[in-house]
């Protein structure tokens, strides 16, 4: 059973990770240039530095969070990208519903995916990445291995 429950946490954290690697790797990077104009006009101070900041929390996070190596520090990076992502880009309270039906719902969506995922990042953070992680692997010392007779 510890080698099944292993591989299913590794792959959980893998789709966990997935799409902050690739909101990264195939979006943040690539298209710099108009994401920064975006976070501009969303009011964000310093938008190049910051999002060169994103990018990092994203890709290390990401990662950490995948091969559970520091897997609670990637998880905090990664809940203060989403807090910070959500609050600028995702705030349908600031919509009126009834003028913009279609943006409320998309935002209101976006924020809920979102809440869902910091709800994984703090459950990572409380639990930590589980068997088959690296860190799980780092805590088994020799002084956790049965007792052996020395001669």
């Amino acid at each position: 059973m510890g080698f099944i429950q292993g591989l299913l946490a590794l792959l959980g954290r893998f789709m966990i990770a997935t799409i902050f690697i690739m909101s990264a790797a195939g979006n943040k990077i690539p298209k710099f240039a108009e994401v920064v104009k975006t976070m501009e006009a969303a009011g964000i101070p310093q938008p190049q530095i910051m999002l060169v900041g994103a990018i990092a929390f994203l890709l290390i996070g990401g990662l950490s969070v995948a091969i559970g190596y520091k897997a609670r520090l990637g998880a905090v990076l990664l809940l203060a990208f989403l807090a910070a992502a959500t609050y600028y880009f995702h705030a349908f309270w600031k919509i009126d519903v009834k003028a913009e039906p279609a943006q409320f719902q998309e935002q209101m969506i976006a924020f809920m995916k979102n809440l869902a995922l910091a709800g994984t990042m703090v459950f990572l953070i409380a639990n930590g990445a589980g068997p088959g992680s690296l860190d799980a692997r780092s805590r088994t010392t020799p002084a956790d291995s049965p007792d052996v007779e020395e001669e």
